[in-house]
């Protein structure tokens, strides 16, 4: 965290108290979400929820993720981008799951997987933006290639937490694919022929589930239980959505060799040797 300008292009040397120090509004945002993570750790510590306190004690430790890349890896996180990354961090894990708005507010989640497809774009566009800059490397790429480079590393990063969803919820019995309400079916299932022929079943108000044992269950939720797939595929296409629109933002970065103000606040980028010892000074 740390102020950047014109003057002052790169302090990745800096400790993280003096990047603070630098950067007011940065701060503010850090330390009082860093507050309430605590406030929320402790009262789960006491509610006996210690679950709830290992998702905190996680998110603290991502809090420091943006900071620690700009001080060991050479790479510039822009304020606005980091400001950003904190919030999602703080709205996936202590809202959405300690809080519960991923069950209160259905929008949050498909927000929240809107804005990781723009992030992802933005770090995706961001690798390969620094080895096509780099003086290592002979060369050069389109502004096309990075723009669906971008786009693809989001749509994969999208994909394989899809996965890790669907082995949480298979392994631990959890539900992290949340499950959907729907009142029609369609599947060849039912073709009483055996066929490949779809057989439609419309206006479900219930859905009565038989285990083992012969015990009836009515569920009672006005239709039948959609297992995640509505959730995964929602989860995805707006993945999609975030990435498309970080895409073109990136294509037009690059086709005006960087000079566009809004995408700078959103990649990072390789602090050169140059600014590293005019930084230092």
């Amino acid at each position: 965290m740390r102020r950047k300008n014109a003057d002052q292009p790169g302090k990745y040397r800096k400790t993280l108290r003096e990047q603070v120090r630098e950067n007011k509004g940065l701060a503010v945002v850090y330390v009082v979400l860093r507050a309430l993570v605590i406030l929320t750790m402790v009262a789960q510590f006491f509610n006996g929820n210690f679950e709830n306190v290992f998702l905190c004690l996680l998110t603290l430790l991502l809090f420091t993720i943006p900071s620690f890349i700009e001080r060991t890896v050479k790479i510039d996180v822009p304020d606005t981008l980091e400001i950003i990354i904190l919030l999602f961090i703080f709205a996936a894990e202590i809202l959405g799951e300690i809080r519960a708005y991923y069950i209160q507010y259905p929008g949050w989640d498909t927000m929240l997987h809107t804005l990781n497809g723009f992030l992802c774009a933005a770090i995706g566009f961001s690798l390969v933006d620094i080895v096509n800059r780099s003086d290592r490397f002979t060369f050069s790429l389109s502004p096309v290639y990075l723009a669906v480079v971008a786009f693809c590393f989001s749509m994969t990063v999208g994909v394989l937490w899809e996965f890790f969803e669907w082995t949480m919820d298979s392994v631990f019995l959890l539900d992290m694919q949340k499950d959907t309400v729907v009142h029609t079916i369609s599947s060849v299932m039912l073709d009483p022929a055996g066929g490949n022929h779809p057989q439609q079943i419309r206006d479900i108000t219930d859905v009565i589930v038989v285990t083992a044992d012969g015990t009836q269950h009515a569920l009672g939720l006005g239709g039948y239980l959609d297992i995640g797939i509505n959730d995964t595929m929602k989860d995805l296409f707006v993945n999609f959505i975030g990435a498309l629109v970080f895409s073109v933002i990136g294509f037009f970065y690059v086709k005006n060799r960087g000079k566009g103000r809004f995408a700078r606040r959103f990649i990072p980028r390789l602090i050169t040797d140059s600014e590293e010892k005019e930084a230092e000074k």
